[in-house]
């Protein structure tokens, strides 16, 4: 089995979109999200700054945008009948959903840029962040984030965390860590998935109860727990997972355990190919960031 992996935010780079956008069907299915969405999909993957796509309202509808259209071309190249398994990292969760059946792209899109737009309208209610942790131990590190005020935001596996709280809390964890810690700061402006976006899990929610869910086409993992999640579940998963820690580390854990022959990130790819190779040693991956880079995929999975 193939796990198709979706990335979070903070993956976009600018022109990350160019290479694909070069196919006139892609940027003309690009216009059309951008249509729905009111927002440019096809300037902030080509021509936006750095600034512009870090913005959460932009950088998650972007990015799922990205997923979704990569991941139609990857399907579309493999060979009939490849056992295929889907998981997302946070935001990517809603590509994932998309690409296994059981949102439509459109409601994928409309959910996730309402999802950008209420975390960043909580993000601005208090000054918060998120800092990458490198070296810590989960039980050591819990109760030192505790006594800092600060929270557990993404467990990523591979001795990677981030936290998340008040800026001040976390510039002074960064200057006085906990002994072997280095403390990254994160250019994302908001303390994700945390207590603080609950105001967004309760707008999402409202909205997610009107979209149809359908039965997935392929077996998919959830950030909640890195269990195989039921169609039923994915869309409340999906939502409250807004404020709740991310545990990629579990979903890897449980790609090793059922034993998977390949994973394969969807642009903007590279971050979850780099976790894996640390984490699920000696699994192949491929990062899709151009479409010369669907033929490396293909090739793995005819040598499996």
């Amino acid at each position: 089995m193939f796990v198709i992996a979706a990335p979070g935010q903070g993956s976009q780079k600018p022109g990350f979109l160019e290479p694909w956008l070069e196919t006139p069907s892609h940027r003309e299915l690009l216009h059309g999200w951008s249509d729905l969405l009111g927002i440019d999909l096809v300037a902030h993957g080509t021509t936006s700054d750095q600034a512009t796509i870090t913005d959460t309202a932009i950088a998650q509808p972007l990015i799922v945008a990205a997923g979704i259209m990569t991941g139609r071309v990857l399907l579309d190249a493999l060979p009939a009948g490849t056992p295929l398994a889907f998981a997302g990292h946070s935001v990517g969760e809603f590509t994932a959903a998309a690409l296994s059946g059981v949102l439509s792209d459109e409601d994928a899109l409309s959910l996730v840029a309402l999802r950008g737009r209420a975390m960043a309208e909580a993000s601005a209610e208090t000054p918060t962040g998120m800092s990458a942790v490198l070296g810590a131990e989960e039980s050591a590190l819990v109760p030192a984030l505790e006594e800092a005020g600060l929270f557990s935001a993404n467990f990523n596996g591979a001795g990677q965390v981030v936290i998340a709280g008040e800026r001040g809390a976390l510039a002074s964890f960064q200057e006085n860590p906990p002994a072997g810690v280095r403390v990254i700061p994160l250019q994302v402006a908001g303390a994700f998935h945390t207590r603080y976006m609950r105001s967004a899990v309760s707008t999402l929610s409202d909205a997610a109860s009107q979209v149809s869910i359908q039965e997935a086409n392929y077996p998919l993992y959830t950030n909640r727990d890195g269990s195989r999640v039921s169609s039923e579940n994915v869309v409340p998963y999906i939502v409250d997972q807004v404020a709740r820690p991310v545990r990629w580390d579990y979903c890897m854990e449980s790609f090793e355990r059922d034993g998977i022959t390949g994973m394969m990130e969807l642009a903007p790819a590279g971050a979850l190919v780099g976790l894996a190779k640390r984490a699920l040693k000696g699994v192949p991956t491929v990062a899709l960031n151009t479409p010369d880079d669907i033929s490396a995929a293909l090739d793995m999975v005819s040598g499996s």
